[in-house]
C-alpha cells in the first residue's frame, strides 16, 4: 500500500483517533501527517510523537497554529525528530517556541539527515533564534542543509537578526526559497 496522508484542522482529538494515526505512523502508512489547530492532550500529543519517531515513511509534519504550545512538547518533538530519519518538510507555523524552546528542538534539526524545509513563521523567535537558524544554513560545499525557511511574521527580530540571516543565505546557495513577509527588517 503507498502511504497517504491524515490532515485534520481545528478539531479536538480523542484518544482512540491518536491511536489510530499512531498506528498508522508505526505501519508507515502515513506520508504526510497534518494536524493543524488541533486540540490534545499532554499525553496523547507524546503518542503521537513516539509515533514520528518510529516512523519511516512520514515526509511531511504539519502541526501548526498552536500545536506545539509548551516547552515540554518541543522537548518530546525534538526527540522524536533525533530518531525519525525521513521527514522532509516540518511546519510548526503558529507555535509561541520562542528563541529557548527553538534552542532546545535545534540539536535535533541540525543533525536531521533528510530536513529541506522549515516553516518557524509566528514563533514568537527573536536574535537568538536567527542565530540558530543560521546554522541550519550551511556554507557553500558544507553537508546538504534547508533548501526551504519561513519565517514570516516574527517581530521580535531585530535588523542586526536580519543581517546575520543575510550573510548566512548569501554564503548558502542550497536556499531556494525564504519567506520573511510580516516582518521589520529594518
Amino acid at each position: 500500500m503507498l502511504p497517504g496522508s491524515i490532515q485534520i484542522s481545528g478539531e479536538t482529538l480523542s484518544g482512540a483517533e491518536i491511536r489510530d494515526i499512531c498506528e498508522s505512523l508505526r505501519e508507515n502508512s502515513v506520508r504526510l501527517l497534518s494536524l493543524r489547530g488541533c486540540q490534545l492532550s499532554e499525553r496523547d500529543f507524546g503518542h503521537v510523537c513516539r509515533g514520528v519517531a518510529e516512523s519511516r515513511s512520514l515526509a511531511q509534519l504539519n502541526l501548526n497554529l498552536g500545536i506545539v504550545s509548551n516547552i515540554n512538547r518541543v522537548k518530546q518533538l525534538a526527540e522524536a525528530l533525533k530518531t525519525n530519519r525521513s521527514v522532509q518538510s516540518l511546519f510548526l507555523h503558529g507555535s509561541p517556541l520562542t528563541d529557548a524552546g527553538l534552542a532546545l528542538l535545534n540539536p535535533a534539526l541540525s543533525i536531521h539527515p533528510s530536513l529541506v524545509a522549515l516553516d518557524l513563521g509566528d514563533c514568537m523567535l527573536g536574535d537568538e533564534g536567527i542565530n540558530l537558524i543560521c546554522g541550519l544554513l550551511p556554507p557553500d560545499g558544507a553537508k546538504s542543509g534547508l533548501k526551504e525557511l519561513t519565517l514570516s511574521a516574527n517581530p521580535g527580530i531585530t535588523s542586526k537578526g536580519w543581517g546575520r540571516l543575510a550573510i548566512a543565505v548569501a554564503h548558502s546557495s542550497q536556499l531556494r526559497v525564504l519567506n520573511l513577509d510580516y516582518n521589520p527588517l529594518g
